[in-house]
């Protein structure tokens, strides 16, 4: 029952208000008074997800008030002065490269060619040319992160969809390629946290649950953002993502949620985490590059996230953002906050699942 349609809408709207209620991290305060407005303060990865999430739920529901709302927030940010640029900061790009198709705004698409442009010539770059995982906090000096690959790459891959620039889009596939050389585990398919080419190890060697997630989401979304994906590519990151879920299936709880550390069962569940893998995993079966057979795995995740929504729309047991851990002890121990990318990680499987007649039951 709690799949049915009106129920979902409800859910979302929830989920969509509590997102507005954010004004940092661990941060809610009450719901605006005068209609939808964005009220997280700082420019960076956590609300860049957020309104990612946001603008695919209104372009779902043809809502040009969210719309202007999203236009409005990202006034507020540039006119008061954008932050340095590095790998987090590049995030709210992603949905701006969107938000322009849906409003004429010249600045807002001079600003999109200008932040590519700047992750093409000016961003550190490790061995190999990957991106270095460049944050406000450090330089990260010869670190891949697959935080990265949603961060900055499908930004680079829309920009250069929608203006024509065949280099962007192949230097986000370059990008795959390369992180996926270096952290992507070829037994199990998971995704490791990190690589540092200063010593060359994955540091903790852990797989932990959402940095998997952003994989999940991110080569669906990929293939959604760039009309021509070459043949090989396609091919070799369907082998990637399919060995990553199916491990990912198997480490499952029994009640649909996925643990902080996907293979210790004793480590925290995990909000956010267990709403993109089942957005990634619907989203890989819409397009053909994941099986049938792995919806059950999106349905029993959707019923556990839908019990971690609170009344007020904020999705609970969401890990603070995560540095890079050097022992697997330090991943058990991130704490849970509200944050824009729980609240935005669930409105896509949302937007996602109310697209699909039967609601996933069955």
């Amino acid at each position: 029952m709690l799949m049915q349609p009106h129920i979902l809408s409800e859910t979302l709207s929830r989920v969509a208000v509590g997102l507005a209620r954010l004004k940092g991290m661990n941060d809610a305060a009450a719901a605006p008074e005068n209609g939808y407005e964005l009220q997280f303060d700082e420019w960076d990865w956590e609300v860049g997800v957020g309104i990612y999430g946001l603008i695919r739920h209104a372009e779902a529901v043809g809502d040009k008030s969210l719309m202007e709302a999203i236009a409005r927030w990202y006034d507020w940010q540039i006119g008061r002065g954008l932050p340095p640029r590095q790998v987090n900061s590049s995030s709210p790009m992603l949905p701006l490269a969107v938000l322009i198709d849906h409003v004429d705004r010249p600045d807002f698409e001079a600003l999109v060619k200008d932040w590519a442009d700047w992750l093409m010539t000016k961003l550190a770059r490790t061995e190999d040319g990957g991106f270095q995982h460049v944050v406000k906090e450090r330089m990260n000096d010869g670190e891949l992160w697959d935080d990265t690959l949603f961060m900055t790459c499908l930004f680079l891959a829309r920009a250069g969809q929608r203006f024509g620039r065949q280099d962007w889009i192949e230097e986000a596939f370059y990008q795959f390629m390369v992180h996926e050389r270096y952290l992507a585990d070829p037994v199990t398919g998971l995704w490791y946290h990190g690589w540092t080419f200063n010593g060359r190890h994955n540091f903790a060697n852990a797989f932990w649950a959402r940095g998997n997630s952003w994989i999940t989401v991110a080569i669906p979304e990929l293939f959604s953002l760039v009309k021509q994906v070459p043949e090989h590519l396609k091919r070799h990151l369907t082998y990637v993502l399919s060995a990553q879920v199916r491990t990912l299936a198997q480490h499952q709880r029994p009640n649909g949620m996925f643990c902080t550390l996907v293979c210790d069962p004793n480590s925290p569940e995990e909000t956010s985490a267990t709403a993109g893998i089942a957005y990634g995993i619907l989203r890989g079966i819409d397009l053909g590059i994941l099986d049938e057979d792995l919806k059950p795995v999106a349905r029993r995740a959707l019923a556990a996230v839908l019990e971690r929504i609170d009344e007020t729309g904020i999705v609970l047991e969401v890990s603070d953002g995560t540095p890079m851990g050097h022992t697997l002890d330090f991943y058990r121990q991130i704490p849970n906050v509200p944050a824009p990318y729980g609240q935005a990680l669930v409105m896509l499987l949302l937007v996602r699942v109310m697209a699909e007649k039967d609601g996933l039951e069955g």
